[in-house]
């Protein structure tokens, strides 16, 4: 990963050693032949998540700030989903290949990790959730793995041809997706389980699949233990949180909406802490462990204690934000070295291993991005308006669709057997949709309601 000096490369001679990847990691949902020889599996399923029109629409998907919007007018090109999704992918592909995964199986799952994801970020996944609550909630994880493995048209077979554990239904033409195999579906599963079902939290609106898609989840999770992440899924799942802690505080100084100075106020601290304990670390973490690990890196000699936007600023900021890419994974690299040894690790043979000081590193640059990015007075303004766009645009979907629904989904939902599918149809519709193009088929279907 960019700015490490380690062992991350794509060392993998035979990256699909029968040993670590057997026939049951590099199955597919929908047995099919290769098209070219000498190509991996892993290799055809990067490939396929790349080539993706849902792959390409999270250009248009708010990551924090909504391109296009005040807050954007400092870049013209801020971060998005996408972007997002590519810097994951970098992280976590250098990352996996350090610790012995196949490191095209680790990028094609940080690639695909967000793709469910729908219009407005983190605030559109809420206020869908408000909206599919008759017919199982929503949440973009959950998405990811319907988009995977039903909803982005690669392969179409008759139902037959699926594996044995798919539902029989007459033969009829189904999709399959993207078809990826086993291994790569698992990896980009960061909740495994299905809602209401987290160990120990049953209220947490987090988890991995709806109970319309519970066939092809029980064949991905096959023989896995039961709740537990995959070994690439976990590289994956720490990669997407230095991404994006990294990235949103470099952007939050690059804009100039976070000021490295008041880092060092106590006032300013405590507003930090009180953000960061119960959203990024436990309930009972002692702030004094926060100041602890914001200090670490504050002494570090590459800490951006200013920033002026000059050229020599923006390299300085560049080169502070690889080293924090480096030191987060060369922690987990080392830790998971010391208790696993030096050998290949996949699959369910070990756990990532984060030590807890590159944890409460990581939270700590979360927090100072929501205190001083997403918590301005406009984004909240912002977020409050696009709430009511997505309430809107549902209301308006269920009133009149099939009218305002795409081709592909009108089909969906004119086969749906009850209004609980047609419902779950019309999420998928709004899911699929961009900031702008979210906001233009409001318009055009409640042209009166602003």
């Amino acid at each position: 990963m960019e700015g490490t000096t380690g062992t991350g490369t794509d060392h993998c001679a035979h990256p699909c050693d029968p040993c670590e990847y057997d026939d049951a990691a590099t199955a597919r949902w929908a047995p099919e032949p290769d098209k070219r020889p000498g190509r991996t599996a892993f290799q055809r399923d990067r490939a396929r998540v790349l080539h993706s029109a849902a792959l390409r629409r999270l250009a248009g998907k708010t990551q924090v700030v909504t391109p296009g919007s005040r807050s954007a007018a400092w870049d013209p090109s801020p971060r998005t989903r996408l972007t997002h999704s590519l810097e994951c992918a970098q992280v976590g592909r250098e990352l996996g290949a350090a610790l012995g995964c196949d490191p095209d199986l680790v990028e094609a799952a940080c690639l695909a990790h967000d793709m469910g994801h729908p219009p407005f970020g983190h605030n559109g996944e809420q206020a869908l959730n408000d909206v599919a609550q008759d017919c199982g909630g929503f949440e973009g994880n959950a998405q990811s793995l319907r988009l995977l493995t039903r909803i982005e048209p690669k392969r179409f077979v008759l139902s037959g041809a699926v594996t044995s554990a798919a539902p029989e239904s007459g033969g009829e033409l189904i999709s399959v997706g993207l078809n990826l195999t086993r291994a790569v579906l698992d990896a980009a599963t960061k909740y495994p389980w299905s809602r209401g079902g987290r160990p120990g939290d049953p209220g947490s609106p987090k988890f991995g699949v709806y109970e319309d898609d519970l066939p092809v989840f029980a064949w991905v999770r096959e023989g896995a233990p039961v709740h537990r992440k995959c070994f690439e899924a976990q590289v994956m799942d720490w990669s997407d949180d230095v991404a994006y802690s990294v990235h949103d505080f470099e952007d939050g100084l690059h804009a100039g909406h976070i000021d490295p100075n008041v880092l060092l106020s106590e006032a300013e601290r405590g507003e930090i802490w009180a953000v960061a304990v119960g959203r990024y670390v436990p309930e009972e973490t002692d702030p004094q462990a926060l100041a602890d690990a914001l200090d670490r890196l504050v002494d570090q000699e590459w800490w951006p204690h200013g920033y002026d936007g000059s050229a020599v600023a923006q390299a300085r900021l560049k080169d502070a934000t690889s080293q924090l890419i480096g030191r987060f994974c060369l922690a987990a690299e080392g830790a998971t070295r010391q208790a696993y040894g030096t050998g290949r690790l996949t699959r369910y043979a070990a756990e990532l291993v984060v030590p807890e000081e590159a944890r409460l590193e990581c939270a700590v640059l979360k927090a100072v991005a929501d205190r001083y990015v997403m918590q301005r007075a406009e984004q909240e303004a912002l977020r409050a308006d696009q709430r009511v766009v997505v309430a809107e645009l549902a209301e308006a979907l269920v009133a009149r669709a099939p009218e305002g629904l795409d081709p592909q989904f009108r089909a969906m939902f004119d086969s749906a057997p009850d209004d609980r599918a047609r419902k779950r149809v019309i999420v998928d519709q709004i899911a699929s949709l961009t900031d702008a193009s979210a906001r233009a088929l409001h318009t055009r279907l409640r042209p009166h309601a602003r």
